[in-house]
């Protein structure tokens, strides 16, 4: 696949330049921010070549248009998933970027805990790690009081099935919201609260 500028437009190309077809966030896999930037990039590029008689743009407008491209090119290779071979408007030269190659703990964390944080965002660790732990403590709490009440005027198994219950019905949700930036914290501390629970319940019950 060919990154390449055609009449001031961006368009992706099989090798050779056949089957060029314009970015369009409709027909491609890429948003609708990237299409939008890759487009822009185009029309600058198309009027940087056109600044000086004979086409020949100026070495620091060539080094920006050159390199907007090559950035915008690597990010259509991790979107896409695939190598991308970008054609430099300026001097003509192809050179061949490929997709990055994620670490595999990082899918293994990709898929229990979702989307990462945004480039450039650090991880709220102190302040997710709070919320996560006050959640807990309610949940251990609320749990806790439930099998209490239950064992002591009922009886230990119907607690049991109490704290099953409650079990199942929070975790779909608590598997779901793990992918929610700020929702998974809570998430996380209702899972371990959960956890924590079930040890205080056994041991209530039994």
């Amino acid at each position: 696949m060919e990154l390449r500028i055609r009449e001031g437009r961006a368009v992706l190309a099989g090798p050779g330049g056949e089957s060029a077809r314009e970015v369009d966030p409709h027909s491609l896999a890429i948003g609708s921010d990237l299409a939008q930037a890759l487009h822009e990039w185009a029309r600058v590029a198309s009027a940087v070549g056109s600044t000086r008689p004979g086409g020949d743009p100026g070495a620091e407008a060539a080094s920006v248009v050159s390199q907007r491209g090559r950035q915008l090119a690597q990010r259509v290779a991790a979107t896409m998933g695939t190598s991308v071979r970008f054609v430099d408007p300026v001097s003509g030269d192809g050179v061949i970027i490929d997709p990055p190659v994620p670490a595999p703990r990082n899918q293994l964390a990709r898929r229990l805990f979702g989307t990462p944080d945004p480039a450039g965002e650090p991880t709220p660790w102190l302040t997710g790690l709070t919320i996560s732990a006050f959640v807990a403590a309610v949940v251990v709490v609320a749990m806790l009081a439930l099998a209490n009440t239950l064992a002591r005027e009922t009886s230990g198994w119907l607690a049991v099935l109490a704290s099953a219950v409650v079990t199942g019905g929070i975790t779909p949700s608590l598997w779901l919201a793990r992918r929610v930036l700020i929702v998974r914290w809570a998430s996380f501390g209702a899972a371990a609260g959960i956890v924590i629970a079930w040890i205080g319940v056994l041991i209530v019950v039994f």
